[in-house]
C-alpha cells in the first residue's frame, strides 16, 4: 500500500488561508519541450496559485534517484502532491485550461 506523505499544517494553506499546492515538475535538462514546461508552469502557478504553491522542478538526468521513485511514464511531468490525490500531467503545459483542470483549479466542462 502507497504510503501518503505526511504534510505539515503550516503547508496546507496560503497566506490568505487557502489550500497550499505542492508540485513537482519533472524535466530533462534544457530540451527545448522542458524549457516550455517550466516556462508554462511557472506562469500558470504565479497567476493562479500567488503566493500558495510551492514548485520543485526535477531534472531526471540530475537527481535521478527521485525520478526513479516516482515511477515515471512521460517526461516533462507535473505531479500534484498536495492537495490530496496526487495527480499527474504529461507535456509542455502549454494548454492551460488542461492544466487547471488537472489541478482541480477548474471544474471540468461538460
Amino acid at each position: 500500500m502507497d504510503e501518503q506523505p505526511v504534510v505539515p499544517d503550516n503547508l496546507k494553506l496560503g497566506e490568505s488561508g487557502e489550500k497550499r499546492y505542492i508540485l513537482r515538475l519533472f524535466v530533462t535538462g534544457a530540451s527545448p519541450n522542458s524549457i516550455r514546461a517550466i516556462t508554462n508552469t511557472k506562469n500558470i502557478c504565479e497567476k493562479y496559485l500567488n503566493g500558495r504553491y510551492e514548485l520543485e522542478i526535477i531534472d531526471v538526468h540530475q537527481q535521478p534517484f527521485i525520478a526513479a521513485s516516482e515511477d515515471l511514464i512521460a517526461i516533462p511531468m507535473l505531479m500534484r502532491k498536495f492537495p490530496l490525490p496526487e495527480r499527474r500531467m504529461i507535456g509542455d503545459m502549454s494548454d492551460t485550461d488542461k492544466v487547471l483542470r488537472g489541478l482541480e483549479l477548474k471544474k471540468q466542462e461538460e
